[in-house]
């Protein structure tokens, strides 16, 4: 029996005891009005099925998890998911095949294959099916996450879209400013906001409100909509 880790720090497991099949989900508490992203991990071995729903459900991800690839498509028909984490060695059918199920009955899901035997022909057959990413096995946890942020970033997901928006306005600000070769005193004595508030405003750590975002973009010379970047 491989033993759970835990610490997010662990280095993801890929055997296990070859435990029967189950579906568990957990759902974490819902962070003001975020869409609350739902993911499916699917895995014949048991271990890494817990292990990824620990580990993403401490990210604030709702998680649900299968060992049998059979029942893919009957899930995403059931419920709605916004990726897909799936093993691509499995004895009932290959990771490919999944995939290939998977986008005739949803184009839109992310997917994100992993396996412990990557070739490139596994690769290609993933691209072809439209995975969002592809991983190898054993891999470093943050890896991981990043991976799975990447692709949902792709479909314009994120945990915490209000949090990417200040960081979208902040970075506008900045670079703005810098390219302007203003200080963060002469911004402020355009705007007739404090330095300290711009400097939170640009770092991410203050909402701006509306008035202070429309002095802001006028001392820039920007149009509102500009200061939202790529938002």
């Amino acid at each position: 029996m491989l033993s759970q880790p835990t610490e997010a720090s662990a280095v993801l497991p890929h055997s296990g005891d070859g435990a029967a099949e189950h579906s568990e989900v957990v759902r974490p508490r819902r962070q003001g009005g975020a869409v609350q992203i739902r993911i499916l991990v699917v895995d014949d071995e048991q271990d890494n099925c817990d292990y990824l729903k620990l580990l993403l459900a401490r990210e604030g991800y709702e998680v649900e998890t299968t060992t049998d690839p059979t029942r893919v498509v009957e899930m995403l028909k059931a419920s709605d998911f916004h990726l897909v984490v799936l093993d691509m060695m499995m004895p009932q059918m290959s990771g490919t095949e999944v995939l290939e199920a998977v986008r005739k009955v949803d184009t839109d899901v992310a997917v994100v294959v992993a396996t412990a035997y990557p070739n490139v022909d596994t690769a290609v057959a993933s691209l072809r099916a439209q995975a969002s990413d592809y991983v190898k096995k054993p891999f470093e946890p943050q890896v991981f996450l990043d991976t799975v942020a990447k692709a949902l970033a792709q479909k314009g997901l994120s945990k915490d879209p209000e949090a990417d928006l200040h960081r979208a306005i902040g970075r506008t600000i900045r670079e703005s400013r810098k390219t302007q070769e203003l200080t963060l005193k002469q911004l402020a004595r355009r705007t007739g906001l404090s330095v300290s508030l711009l400097s939170q405003i640009e770092r991410a750590e203050s909402s701006a409100s509306i008035s202070s975002l429309y002095k802001i973009a006028t001392a820039l010379r920007l149009r509102m909509a500009e200061l939202f970047g790529e938002a």
